[in-house]
């Protein structure tokens, strides 16, 4: 018969060994109580995997979509704020003009010029609104400031429309000759030369606009792309700048009565104009405003459909992993134990 023997070495070693395992076994289960889900994903799920990956993707991609419709909803916030105001100016300036009802008074005058001095700064000021950056009535233009200040001359315009003036005239408006400009020669000035430098000239894009003439768009959802913002170019616009600049280069020049009123007349009508095309764009925008807030309820309902299936896929029992904690560290806790009693064995105790 042999016999032969262990060492207690060998014992610790296995026992080693174990607490290892136990101790890695422990991580992971601690890790899947504080995630909800497996540790190892692809070895719990196998074939399986692709289809957690897949919804992954699904759910990430429409987060994304949620973060810049927030960004998108911003925009859309100050557009509407920026073309309240410009709308508001611009009902100013035509009560302004309405209420003038052909004055002559010096003191009504100026202070009328001063007033529509006031709404063209507040047009400015909200033209060049912008959010993260961005110009929101540049449109695609977004990185440039789409107008600049008339009253400084900051682009030329102040310049171009003076000059245009005395080209017509074949004086400046400074010029005593000012008073003999009848009514028909006003009216022509207007439809030949102020109309087309506000709309179908160049002088617009040169002088007054840096603006693209196509507006922002964003994607909202998997299908939908929304407009969200307008650009400065558009006719609304153009018709407060135009109906502000003949206000304060005009209004108040030693003219007859009777051409004043085809000033007045002129400002009154594209005022008028002016505030229905900025409310229409405020309408445009609104609807897109409605449709950012659907899209982002069908994206959230959908990603709390997508998150319910992942969790059905890589979610685990936490209750279950929480009893399996409990029991590994019972397990350390013997194996600790038996380790300390084995490493105390030696027959040095007992010689």
């Amino acid at each position: 018969m042999k016999t032969s023997f262990i060492s207690n070495l060998s014992v610790q070693s296995a026992m080693r060994s174990t607490i290892n395992q136990v101790q890695t076994e422990l991580i992971q289960a601690q890790r899947e109580v504080v995630s909800g889900q497996h540790y190892n994903i692809g070895e719990t799920l196998g074939g399986t995997t692709t289809r957690a990956l897949d919804l992954r993707r699904e759910r990430d991609m429409m987060t994304n979509l949620m973060a810049t419709n927030s960004v998108v909803t911003q925009r859309l916030s100050s557009s509407q704020m920026a073309l309240e105001t410009i709308s508001d100016a611009g009902q100013t300036a035509l009560n302004t003009y309405v209420a003038l009802a052909g004055s002559t008074d010096s003191t009504q005058l100026t202070t009328a010029v001063q007033t529509m001095t006031s709404v063209l700064d507040q047009f400015t000021d909200a033209a060049n609104t912008s959010v993260n950056g961005e110009y929101v009535f540049a449109g695609i233009n977004t990185d440039v400031k789409p107008v600049g200040d008339y009253i400084s001359d900051e682009t030329g315009a102040r310049t171009a429309f003076n000059t245009a003036f005395s080209s017509f005239f074949g004086f400046n408006n400074d010029d005593p000759q000012v008073e003999f400009i009848t009514p028909a020669q006003m009216q022509d000035f207007f439809d030949i030369v102020v109309e087309p430098m506000f709309f179908t000239g160049p002088e617009w894009s040169t002088t007054w606009s840096t603006a693209s003439d196509t507006p922002m768009t964003s994607r909202i959802s998997r299908t939908e792309v929304v407009q969200s913002s307008v650009s400065i170019n558009q006719d609304g616009f153009r018709q407060l700048a135009m109906g502000a600049v003949i206000g304060i280069e005009l209004l108040n020049l030693p003219i007859s009565s009777d051409t004043r009123a085809i000033v007045s007349d002129t400002a009154i009508e594209f005022m008028g104009r002016a505030i229905y095309g900025i409310d229409s764009q405020r309408g445009l925008l609104g609807l897109s405003e409605n449709r950012v807030k659907m899209a982002d309820e069908v994206l959230k309902a959908q990603i709390d459909i997508v998150k319910l299936n992942l969790d059905d896929l890589e979610g685990v029992d936490v209750y279950e992993a929480s009893t399996k904690i409990t029991a590994l560290s019972n397990q350390m806790e013997i194996s600790y134990n038996l380790t300390a009693r084995i490493s105390e064995l030696s027959l040095v105790n007992y010689v």
